[in-house]
């Protein structure tokens, strides 16, 4: 038998191989066969994290929820299930691997995953908007979280995910893709956003827009680069809140997301199992959540980073192997 802390902990202490079978070779009395059985049966959910992670909230009004996506990528792997072609941002292009939907608390400073969905259409039938949607009203009616503010990119701007932030009181800053459409007025028409006018004015303060299909208005911001690369930026918080300096440090914000997403697959091996059964890879991906959370609140308390934390994981043995190398060189005379 295996217990869920003991393969956390395995997920915190292997530098490099995640395997089922590097385990049963170093935990003394437990078989290979012992460990997939375990991971085909239980079934955690992301309730369970949801619970250890709650009282570290610093929730307010003045808090973030951020959405984005992560794939975990297994294009080498072809008899796994859940894994299925679709685009990886780290990657830019089309990879075979896994979807994960995460929601992210932040309160600008400290953040936590709070809610994470496996991207399974064939198997759920639901799209990441469908998720994003889930979560998102999860978080409001269940958790009964403060925050008013959603931070989330291009890929979740649509209509309905707009309409429904607004139904529920809730700003959003977020991306939109060069394609969508705009109007300043009625009489002008929808044309698309490169074909705006940009004075020095809406440079530093933003243009107020109807996107086709919104019912409401929206503040639009062009933010470009120092590389000469255009971000379009929108928010429904009040026209004149926030100038584009201000719009890019909140818009930044969501890049923690991305920071989540790094430290996962670095540090807990979100990537590396190779059960091919649905249900193992979705109890291995909860357990590196597990795993990266124990991380944390060690890197918390040594006031380290959580790279810093891992490190020091193996410290000891190399100053053991530097006093009395097991393997020692081979040098000339």
């Amino acid at each position: 038998m295996i217990t869920k802390r003991q393969y956390i902990e395995y997920l915190i202490s292997t530098p490099v191989n995640y395997t089922c079978s590097n385990l049963a070779k170093h935990l003394e009395g437990v078989s290979h066969d012992a460990i997939t059985d375990y991971l085909q049966r239980d079934k955690l959910s992301a309730r369970g994290l949801w619970e250890l992670v709650a009282p570290w909230l610093k929730d307010s009004e003045t808090a973030y929820l951020i959405v984005d996506d992560s794939v975990q990528n297994k294009q080498y792997s072809h008899k796994i299930e859940l894994v299925k072609k679709q685009y990886s941002g780290a990657e830019h292009g089309l990879v075979r691997g896994i979807g994960v939907i995460n929601l992210v608390h932040s309160n600008g400073e400290e953040f936590y995953p709070i809610d994470d969905r496996v991207y399974a259409p064939e198997a759920d039938g639901k799209t990441k908007n469908d998720h994003f949607r889930e979560m998102l009203l999860n978080a409001k009616s269940d958790k009964q979280l403060k925050a008013l503010t959603l931070l989330f990119d291009s890929g979740y701007a649509s209509v309905d995910n707009l309409k429904l932030m607004v139904r529920l009181a809730l700003f959003f800053v977020t991306t939109l893709k060069d394609n969508r459409l705009v109007s300043l007025s009625k009489a002008d028409g929808y044309v698309h956003l490169q074909e705006l006018e940009w004075t020095a004015h809406r440079l530093e303060h933003g243009v107020s827009v109807k996107l086709k299909e919104v019912p409401f208005r929206v503040q639009l911001f062009k933010v470009v680069a120092t590389n000469g690369d255009i971000e379009w930026v929108i928010t429904n918080h009040p026209e004149g809140t926030f100038s584009t300096s201000d719009i890019q440090n909140e818009n930044a914000v969501r890049w923690q997301i991305e920071q989540l997403h790094r430290e996962l697959k670095q540090l807990t091996g979100t990537e590396k199992c190779e059960c091919r059964k649905a249900r193992s890879q979705r109890n291995h991906i909860a357990c590196c959540y597990f795993a990266w959370l124990s991380l944390k609140m060690q890197a918390r308390r040594w006031s380290k980073t959580v790279y810093a934390a891992h490190r020091d994981l193996f410290s000891d043995y190399l100053r053991a192997e530097l006093r009395d190398p097991r393997i020692p060189a081979c040098v000339a005379a």
